[in-house]
């Protein structure tokens, strides 16, 4: 199966090197898997800015349906095209997790939040999400990060929270409701699916995961654009488009890749950034108002990230 031959080749290349060279090949992954998981996060930190924009055009229940059909589509013609074979039996059930949590719950419960939440405040409560999928990723795998990691986990995961009840007076509104459940099946998703990158091309994850959700997202589709309305704007179709090709597909390919090359713990961490991503896009993109806390907070997330990023994990 050509998942099994490319996930050997590190270990081919590794045999081949010389004492010398060793330290630079070393480093050379590890580099380039934090910058594909930085990728990731830069792709992500616009879903809920462009999800807003989508909502312009179309009901929530379309919208997901939409976007999850046309990535599938996209998915499906690289797989056929690399002539890729079926994934084992064995990875089905993992598949199954990566495509309840990312591709339709994370989804269906963001767009259903950003109906009363603005963008800005669903960014911040997501910023949960590192700690959460690291939790995930310690009970699912067995690994134990350090105890300098899951300080400065905590510490971020503090300031996210102390930022959101800042922002919402103490009272979680139904959104809020909404974006806490996303958290706890995106987490499940991102640990699946960093678990199954290690086996397949992480590409091939979430396009598997894709294609396994189109016999029921390509009639989802069909009934909600007949139930919901639909008025396109150039808005609406930029944000359905990029949150198709540009969040759901790509954005999850090079983030399971660069989960699969530093481990799940650390690369979950550098989503502490994703928050602060998403109000800059927020304010730039859709006219929010920055809170005031927002600086604070920034200054407060990125010293956790350097921290849990030399933490051994």
């Amino acid at each position: 199966m050509r998942a099994q031959n490319s996930a050997t080749t590190p270990m081919t290349i590794a045999v081949g090197t010389t004492a010398g060279s060793a330290p630079a090949r070393a480093e050379a992954p590890g580099a380039r898997g934090t910058l594909l998981a930085l990728l990731g996060v830069v792709s992500f930190s616009l879903t809920f800015p462009s999800t807003v924009w989508g909502l312009e055009s179309f009901g929530p229940w379309s919208l997901v349906a939409v976007r999850s059909t046309l990535a599938a589509l996209i998915a499906g013609a690289f797989l056929l095209g690399g002539r890729v074979a079926l994934p084992e039996r064995r990875h089905r059930t993992g598949l199954a997790v990566v495509a309840g949590g990312v591709v339709v719950g994370f989804p269906l419960l963001t767009t259903l939040a950003l109906q009363t939440s603005t963008s800005s405040h669903a960014a911040v409560v997501v910023g949960l999400l590192p700690l959460t999928t690291a939790a995930f990723a310690a009970v699912r795998t067995g690994r134990r990060p350090s105890r300098a990691f899951w300080l400065a986990a905590v510490a971020g995961a503090g300031v996210v929270i102390a930022f959101t009840v800042q922002q919402s007076g103490g009272a979680l509104s139904t959104g809020d409701l909404y974006l806490f459940g996303a958290l706890l099946v995106c987490a499940a998703g991102y640990t699946e699916g960093g678990r199954l990158a290690r086996l397949m091309p992480g590409w091939q994850v979430i396009g598997w995961a894709l294609v396994f959700c189109l016999p029921l997202m390509a009639p989802a589709s069909a009934v909600a654009l007949a139930l919901e309305p639909v008025r396109l704007t150039a808005h609406g179709v930029v944000g359905l488009v990029w949150v198709a090709a540009g969040s759901t597909f790509f954005g999850l390919y090079v983030w399971y890749r660069g989960m699969a090359t530093i481990g799940i713990p650390r690369a979950s961490q550098l989503q502490l950034a994703q928050p602060l991503l998403t109000l800059f896009w927020s304010v730039f993109l859709l006219g929010e108002s920055l809170p005031l806390a927002a600086p604070v907070a920034a200054v407060g997330v990125l010293v956790c990230i350097a921290v849990t990023q030399r933490a051994k994990s």
